[in-house]
């Protein structure tokens, strides 16, 4: 699946949608990430768009690993918000595990994601699955 839509106009975009089912996917949706940051105006500081690639990373990662294996990444801004809203097909709740501090499965992600941000929801939908959303503060 590769459905990406993000505006290339130097204007605020209002939304911006990316979909995924493969780990190729992953690259495409951190891609879209600084594209819509650097569409934005006026611009985020850099560290907070990188910040929020890293959390899009890590939520399209889960969203494949555990969560259905396909996504749909949706962003938004408003005036002092960044927002990455990810949406999967598995209705389970994520839950945090114990990091594996010697690297081989994990573990680390979800801590990160709920340090990184303001804000952080899970709410279920669409269908049987969830949606996380993920926002930052600009």
């Amino acid at each position: 699946m590769n459905d990406t839509k993000i505006p290339d106009t130097a204007t605020a975009p209002a939304e911006a949608v990316v979909r995924g089912d493969s780990t190729e996917s992953i690259h495409r949706a951190r891609k879209a990430a600084r594209i819509f940051t650097d569409h934005l105006s006026p611009a985020p500081d850099p560290a907070l768009a990188e910040t929020l690639v890293l959390v899009v990373s890590e939520l399209v990662t889960n969203a494949l690993r555990h969560g259905g294996g396909r996504y749909t990444l949706r962003f938004s801004a408003g005036p002092r918000t960044l927002t990455a809203a990810v949406s999967d097909p598995d209705p389970a709740l994520p839950r945090a595990r114990t990091p594996d501090l010697d690297g081989a499965t994990g573990g680390f992600g979800w801590h990160m994601v709920r340090r990184l941000t303001e804000a952080l929801t899970v709410t279920p939908g669409p269908g049987a699955g969830k949606t996380i959303c993920a926002q930052l503060a600009r």
